[in-house]
């Protein structure tokens, strides 16, 4: 599953490519990744050809784009040249999603379920294609709804206070320029629940995967069990600064790529994974230790039907760590 730096790179690329744009033209190749829209094909092409693209928003891993149409009202108190979207293209990855802008010559890909065909602009391809090898992910027209807080959706180029309906339900992301750190401890401390269960909960904070988890709580020295009812202010801050760090440090080098199947739209693979400094490492040195001269063992445990890696001695198991 891509993780919040990988549709970062994604939401970056896009921006570049199709904001301003009109969807020209919709082909639906696989039905079955357009499943989630509801009212089923015609619908779906139908509330897309013609409408313009107003930005690309990202909160946490959900990833949308608003559509702009001659109907859509205009802001208060601005030209009427403004408008305000009421309705955005909601793309969900899944396991193997990929959103690409290819010239018109390019040869289809083999797993190619939706084309849009766009306004031309100099120099630029003119089809962006989702490509889904999986069919885990898919595309759906979805409503915008005002924000509970009154600020931004989303990390955007020109921020709006509405979010994609299906995404009003998570809180920020570490790297949401409105997050707010006070907010987020406060809730953390009524969770009564293990440190990385809180973190991976889209409720309190959202974006940080499993991945991520592992790499933050290796860099702030903390273990995964410890209860977050006992976690001082400091160390709060200290996991959530390591969460954003590592998320920026992805960012820099394209997301984390194990496969083929993450690439960005330039069909770019990431490379953040050589980086990893807990996640995936069982059975290694600990990096910090080996460092300080100490010989220490990354060690991989069951956890939430996934797994949790951590350095027994940098990161010792609380005494009254339950989960």
């Amino acid at each position: 599953m891509p993780e919040l730096p990988e549709v970062e790179v994604v939401r970056r690329g896009l921006v570049n490519w199709v904001r301003g744009r009109t969807i020209r033209a919709v082909e639906v190749i696989d039905p079955r990744s357009i499943r989630r829209h509801a009212l089923g094909t015609g619908d779906f092409i139908g509330n897309l050809e013609g409408a313009t693209v107003s930005d690309v928003v990202r909160r946490g891993k959900f990833l949308w784009m608003p559509l702009l149409d001659s109907n859509a009202p205009a802001l208060p108190d601005s030209p009427e040249s403004a408008r305000v979207p009421e309705v955005a293209l909601m793309a969900h990855l899944g396991m193997s999603g990929q959103l690409l802008m290819q010239g018109a010559g390019v040869p289809d890909e083999k797993h190619l379920k939706v084309r849009f065909r766009l306004s031309p602009r100099d120099g630029m391809p003119d089809q962006l294609r989702f490509v889904d090898q999986r069919i885990f992910g898919g595309l759906f027209v979805t409503a915008l709804v005002p924000t509970d807080d009154g600020g931004p959706g989303g990390l955007a180029e020109s921020p709006l206070p509405l979010i994609a309906e299906e995404a009003a339900h998570i809180a920020r992301d570490p790297l949401d320029p409105a997050f707010s750190f006070d907010l987020f401890y406060q809730r953390l401390r009524k969770r009564r629940t293990g440190l990385k269960r809180a973190l991976l909960d889209q409720g309190l904070v959202s974006g940080i995967g499993n991945i991520y988890a592992d790499e933050a709580l290796w860099r702030a020295r903390l273990h995964y069990a410890r209860p977050t009812d006992t976690l001082r202010r400091g160390e709060a801050q200290r996991v959530l600064d390591s969460a954003r760090e590592v998320m920026l440090d992805a960012l820099a080098a394209g997301g984390t790529s194990f496969d083929s199947l993450y690439v960005n739209v330039n069909g770019a693979s990431g490379y953040f994974d050589r980086s990893l400094n807990a996640y995936g490492r069982q059975g290694e040195p600990c990096k910090r230790c080996a460092e300080a001269g100490i010989q220490a063992i990354i060690r991989r445990e069951q956890f939430m039907n996934r797994s949790s890696h951590t350095c027994p001695v940098c990161q010792p198991r609380p005494r009254n760590g339950r989960w």
